[in-house]
């Protein structure tokens, strides 16, 4: 029996269309941009928007390798959603979430799609989503409090490790098989 590999992508919606400063009452600058997401958007429209941008970035092909694509969860209060699609085209989708600019409904919101994660299993890119809510919530209190911003804002932009360069976790399964060059025989 073949198993059907998979990937989970955890995408927040980030809003640009809000400056900093400009916000009605005292609320925080990390609140403006993660603001939560209207009740008209609905995972119907999240994929419909996510077909036609891959249809219009790789064609009928990449619309082809993406229909298996699904939201597995939406959350309007954080602007957090989840996609399931296949290992091999999940870069498709990544794309074509890249160029998306607007939230997919008339006159939508400005609106950047930001990969957080992306995983094998459902459960690590959970366990994540929740993560990063409890470090947005902790960030926005500091902030709020005139903190000066601790290690809760740069962990929610880093990922779980402070050393880590990208603020996107991959969990890829290794197909290099832990060999490295030497071993090859590609070092010369």
């Amino acid at each position: 029996m073949v198993r059907l590999k998979d990937r989970y992508l955890l995408v927040n919606i980030v809003y640009t269309d809000v400056q900093p400063g400009h916000a009605k009452g005292p609320v925080s600058d990390l609140m403006l941009y993660n603001q939560p997401t209207t009740g008209e958007l609905k995972p119907q429209h999240l994929l419909k928007a996510v077909r036609s941008e891959v249809n219009a970035l790789f064609g009928d092909c990449g619309s082809g390798a993406v229909g298996g694509l699904q939201v597995k969860y939406l959350s309007q209060a954080t602007s957090t959603f989840i996609l399931r699609i296949s290992r091999d085209h999940y870069r498709l989708v990544w794309a074509a979430l890249s160029f998306m600019n607007r939230l997919p409904f008339k006159d939508g919101r400005p609106c950047v799609y930001r990969v957080v994660r992306v995983s094998g299993t459902i459960r690590k890119v959970e366990e994540e989503a929740v993560r990063r809510a409890k470090l947005f919530i902790l960030a926005a209190k500091e902030e709020m409090a005139g903190k000066p911003t601790s290690g809760a804002l740069d962990a929610l932009l880093r990922g779980k490790e402070q050393g880590r360069s990208l603020a996107m976790v991959v969990d890829d399964d290794g197909d290099d098989l832990g060999r490295d060059d030497s071993e090859m025989g590609l070092d010369g």
